[in-house]
């Protein structure tokens, strides 16, 4: 149906409006007041991603799991929200925002809810899949959103908002967790319930809050493309995960599944090629800040979700700790992120330069996470502070300014493709990060605690799967002392190498960040970003006629006639 625009709002053919107002006109109060809903939703999208990670032990422990349970309650709810998020990008450059953010927020509380229902670890993982659905949806949304309604220039001071938000969330999810799993009359099924007032809560506010003009459009979704994209990255993630357990790397299972993964792949990127409305339009990766920074997105993606799953691993299976007290003592790795990510954004809002602070934490993330691959049980708690700090610091610099960096080169018609795309690749990187680590660190901790009971003498090195109760978490309350000292050794040292194992894939990072040409972030909306992998001037009359109204707020306020942004 047929849409029109007028100087106060966007009417559709239903009769149906929506009054907007320019981006650049918008006072801040008026900002954060539309963003109120939204970084709601974000936060209860993070809360849900690390509010198990300090009741995960106790979890699989109950729901008689194993190490490699723990690994895939992790890497579920990554797969899905990696899998969904480029679809939920296209969508949103087709149905209307809002809505969007709104259904995934359902999703989210129908998982949540059923989640805490859960009777064993398949039941639970099954679940954590649908949450991690409405989770890529909330997380690919924000920036969307936020990308619809401000300048890039501005954006800066706003992305730094919505990076507090996410260091409150993950230092908030912990503490939450670890105090639900505490309370003997909570338990940890409260973990999973604890999210959906906040999800209600977010569903109000964005009903009252968020207006965006809302576009008919002819929809045609690519879910082909959908489906060839989950289908390889979940043989990649369950060959990561079971190699070097179930069979061996050099094996022909090995073979087969990194083999259909690439078909898979290579499939999707024809489809993509050939499809009208695709759902990662390839011409974006034209675009070499486009390339580079989806590149590297990947590699903080891995740095990111192994910092906020192996540190609760550490804290109670190293050194003892609580649930509660493995929260507060991660608060130096989240402090910094809420620091970096705050500070850069306003200093970017107001210089319009980002470049530095990609490079600079790209080098505090390199040499945060060389650093904790020093960690040893034993390891001073105030060293590890410092190398926490250090590791936050640089994802604070690096997360949110990627997207942003990436939101600068594209037209507004794939604004949302485009920021999706970012997102889906860090995504990635943590899926992949976490499932091929958590193998690397289960092998390494049976290495290690084998060698400790050898060395205790041949009584102890008779206990079955090296101490570890079948493979499972053990309980170091019920070890006996000489047993127990080499388990909390075997688990320093494990998680002492899964960052050591993660250092070059920051490195990495770094490199491909230093490649990153530099643009200034405009001082207009994104109707007037060139499109992506041409060297064009800013849309000329006759495109930008063409713009969807919902992508912009200030496209809304221009009337049928005039609606070419002006530069």
């Amino acid at each position: 149906m047929a849409t029109t625009t007028t100087p106060t709002g966007v009417r559709g053919g239903d009769g149906r409006s929506e009054t907007t107002s320019d981006s650049t006109s918008m006072t801040h109060p008026q900002i954060m007041k539309a963003l109120s809903g939204l970084m709601l939703g974000m936060f209860v999208a993070i809360l849900s991603s690390t509010i198990v990670s300090n009741a995960l032990p106790q979890i699989i422990g109950d729901l008689g799991g194993t190490q490699s349970s723990y690994t895939w309650v992790v890497t579920a709810a990554l797969l899905s929200m990696t899998a969904a998020t480029p679809l939920w990008g296209k969508l949103s450059d087709l149905f209307s925002k809002k809505l969007l953010v709104q259904i995934a927020l359902v999703i989210y509380v129908l998982g949540s809810v059923v989640a805490g229902m859960s009777q064993n670890t398949g039941m639970l993982i099954a679940c954590r899949v649908v949450q991690g659905i409405g989770v890529g949806g909330l997380s690919a949304l924000a920036q969307i959103v936020m990308a619809a309604m401000i300048s890039p220039r501005e954006r800066g001071r706003y992305s730094g908002y919505l990076g507090a938000v996410f260091a409150v969330a993950t230092v908030g999810g912990p503490l939450l967790g670890g105090v639900i799993t505490d309370t003997s009359w909570l338990g940890w099924r409260w973990c999973f319930y604890v999210g959906v007032p906040f999800a209600v809560i977010a569903l109000i506010v964005l009903q009252k809050t968020l207006h965006l003009p809302v576009v008919r459009r002819d929809v045609k979704v690519d879910w082909l493309g959908a489906f060839l994209i989950s289908g390889a990255v979940s043989l990649l993630l369950i060959w990561v995960t079971q190699a070097g357990d179930s069979y061996a790397w050099v094996s022909w299972q090995t073979w087969a599944m990194t083999g259909g993964a690439v078909l898979l792949g290579l499939l999707f990127v024809l489809v993509e090629s050939r499809a009208s409305d695709p759902i990662i339009p390839l011409r974006l990766f034209r675009n070499k800040t486009i390339t580079l920074a989806s590149a590297a997105s990947l590699f903080v993606g891995i740095a990111m979700f192994s910092g906020t799953v192996f540190f609760s691993q550490y804290f109670q299976l190293a050194r003892n700790e609580s649930p509660t007290m493995s929260g507060v003592l991660t608060i130096p790795m989240i402090g910094g992120l809420f620091v970096s990510s705050t500070v850069s954004g306003q200093v970017i809002t107001k210089t319009g330069r980002w470049k530095a602070w990609l490079v600079s934490g790209g080098v505090l993330l390199t040499a945060g996470l060389g650093l904790l691959g020093t960690l040893r049980y034993d390891t001073p708690y105030w060293h590890i502070a410092v190398y926490m700090a250090l590791t936050g610091l640089g994802l604070g610099m690096m997360m949110q300014n990627l997207v942003l960096a990436t939101q600068n080169q594209v037209a507004p018609e794939d604004l949302g493709a485009a920021s999706s795309v970012v997102t889906f690749f860090r995504s990635l990187g943590g899926a992949m990060g976490v499932s091929a680590l958590g193998a690397v660190m289960a092998n390494r901790v049976t290495h290690y605690v084998q060698d400790g009971l050898a060395a205790l003498g041949p009584k102890a090195a008779a206990m079955g799967h090296g101490g570890t109760a079948g493979g499972g978490i053990p309980d170091l309350d019920k070890l006996p002392a000489p047993f127990r000292e080499v388990v909390e050794s075997a688990y320093g040292h494990g998680v002492g190498d899964v960052f050591l194992y993660a250092a070059p894939f920051a490195l990495l990072g770094l490199v491909l960040v230093l490649f990153i040409k530099e643009v200034a972030l405009k001082s207009k909306p994104s109707a007037h970003a060139p499109a992506a992998g041409s060297d064009e001037e800013p849309l000329t009359a006759p495109a930008a006629a063409a713009v969807p109204a919902e992508v912009t707020v200030a496209a809304a306020t221009a009337t049928t006639k005039d609606a070419a942004p002006r530069s």
